[in-house]
């Protein structure tokens, strides 16, 4: 079996959570026995002919997605990753998109966008049609045309059916950790002290800005681990002047180096306008970190009644949250729960699966 990965143009130079999805889903079907091929959507002269099946990630970016599957002619599965970016558009940017969200649907505020990156940046979008079509219905393309969907949660799911009044085949696929490197059992017994960690690409979606408001002058010590995103490098300059000498910035570091912070801080907090479900807070809580998440999402199917949960809007909320998760014992059914659960050999199984049934192998 030979899979092609379709992923969006940027996965390694503005590196997200998907960007360690698509890496870890092909390296644990690999060792299924599944050959895979990673392919950005921008890249040109592809033999399609090598692939039995093509595997799309991030429904959203569905500009890079709809010429490949128009040229490649094959059967496709869509990880569809579908982040809700409504709420933080309409209330809370400043710029012309939030002066705009305001009036238009969030279907014509993705178009803008594009539109915006194809006229301003010179970004490629895999089909024109995309343009005639419009966001909206090209996702539906998409979905209608699907083999599977694979979103990580039946939240997600369900999200999609409402927004797009569809009902398609789908099977959940986990967000995941990797238990080879995320493993409390192989680590010295390290005290945690009441530092508190965030581990996300700096963006406004991330929220990190209230997260500052929330701990700014507090008796607890914040690490910022991300790189900023390159669109929103204004964004990250004020959270650098809102921040106080209790919160430290540190760039975007490896999955490996990770696990020193993660053994060290009592809580680790993801305060997002939205998440499907962050991979950062799976690892701290693997970690056997506290974890604070949104209320935003579909966060709730992963950690039920064992996170914490901030609005993200209020950042005496999110103070609130963090100050409860810091004066409780860690949870050890926690950490069990992801780690029963949310695994990449999880994840690549559940992948596997999906593509016998739409291959007809048993």
């Amino acid at each position: 079996m030979k899979i092609l990965f379709l992923a969006r143009s940027t996965l390694f130079s503005n590196p997200g959570g998907d960007s360690i999805q698509v890496k870890s889903t092909a390296l644990f079907l690999n060792r299924l026995g599944v050959d895979v091929d990673i392919v950005l959507s921008n890249e040109r002269g592809i033999d399609y002919s090598k692939y039995d099946l093509l595997h799309l990630f991030n429904l959203i970016d569905c500009k890079d997605h709809l010429g490949h599957v128009f040229e490649s002619k094959k059967p496709f599965v869509i990880s569809t990753i579908y982040v809700d970016y409504s709420e933080f558009d309409g209330f809370h940017r400043k710029d012309l998109i939030g002066l705009l969200a305001k009036i238009f649907s969030k279907h014509f505020i993705s178009y803008a966008k594009n539109a915006a990156k194809f006229l301003l940046k010179g970004e490629k979008v895999s089909s024109f049609k995309y343009f005639i079509w419009g966001h909206k219905k090209s996702i539906k393309y998409l979905l209608k045309n699907a083999s599977y969907l694979l979103p990580n949660s039946n939240n997600e799911y369900q999200r999609l059916s409402k927004d797009f009044k569809i009902e398609a085949p789908y099977h959940v696929v986990v967000n995941a950790v990797n238990t080879e490197i995320f493993n409390l059992d192989s680590l010295s017994n390290q005290k945690r002290n009441d530092e508190v960690l965030c581990v996300a690409r700096i963006e406004g979606l991330k929220n990190q800005i209230n997260l500052i408001k929330a701990l700014s002058g507090k008796p607890y010590h914040l690490n910022l681990i991300g790189k900023a995103s390159a669109n929103q490098q204004s964004y990250f300059k004020m959270c650098v002047r809102k921040a106080s000498s209790n919160i430290s910035f540190i760039p975007y570091i490896k999955q490996e180096e990770l696990i020193e912070f993660y053994s060290k801080s009592k809580v680790h907090v993801l305060p997002s306008w939205f998440e499907t479900t962050g991979l950062s807070s799976l690892e701290a809580a693997a970690m056997g970190c506290n974890v604070v998440v949104t209320d935003k999402g579909d966060v709730r199917e992963y950690f039920g009644d064992l996170a914490y949960y901030c609005n993200p809007e209020s950042p005496v909320s999110i103070t609130l949250a963090i100050e409860k998760a810091i004066g409780d014992d860690v949870k050890p059914e926690l950490r069990e729960r992801v780690m029963n659960n949310f695994t990449w050999e999880k994840a690549a199984e559940q992948t596997l699966s999906a593509y016998k049934k739409v291959l007809k192998i048993h």
